[in-house]
């Protein structure tokens, strides 16, 4: 039984907008290495010094935005689990991923977005329907829809 990562991520909404970020490196046990670019959700490992899952992707968010602008809306009881393949198991050290996902809304300004992680070579607001076409993992573009209508309650109330 390897380890396995725990992480955080958010789907992130300013009106009809949601945000999403373009991913050029990974955490590796050797530093940060270059992978292909992927656009994605905002995600992350949880590190220790986090006190609880709550401040794990309020300061994910500031890492991969350089914003504070933040509202958690809700924790999303269904979780974005994977297994990593095998050449990236040997490096980052861990097995799989459980990510806990956030309904969060963006309260700042969009020009405002600048990544503090070098991982990170862009942010943006997208609609919803081009976020489907942009996001690079299948796994990600399931668990949205299976979501959405989480968020389009919870914009309307």
């Amino acid at each position: 039984m390897g380890m396995i990562r725990k992480a955080v991520g958010a789907i992130v909404f300013q009106g009809d907008k949601l945000l999403i970020v373009h991913k050029t490196k990974i955490n590796t046990k050797e530093g940060k290495q270059s992978i292909k670019g992927e656009w994605d959700f905002i995600k992350g490992g949880v590190e220790a010094a986090d006190r609880d899952l709550q401040h794990a992707i309020i300061r994910e968010l500031g890492e991969e935005t350089g914003s504070s602008e933040f509202r958690i809306v809700k924790q999303l009881e269904e979780k974005i689990c994977f297994d990593f393949p095998a050449t990236v198991q040997e490096q980052i050290g861990y097995v799989s991923q459980e990510t806990t996902m956030f309904l969060v809304e963006f309260i700042g300004d969009i020009n405002s977005l600048w990544p503090n992680d070098s991982e990170i070579s862009k942010a943006t607001l997208l609609d919803v329907n081009r976020v489907e076409e942009m996001l690079t993992h299948q796994d990600t573009v399931d668990y949205f829809w299976r979501n959405v209508k989480e968020i389009k309650l919870t914009k309307n109330r």
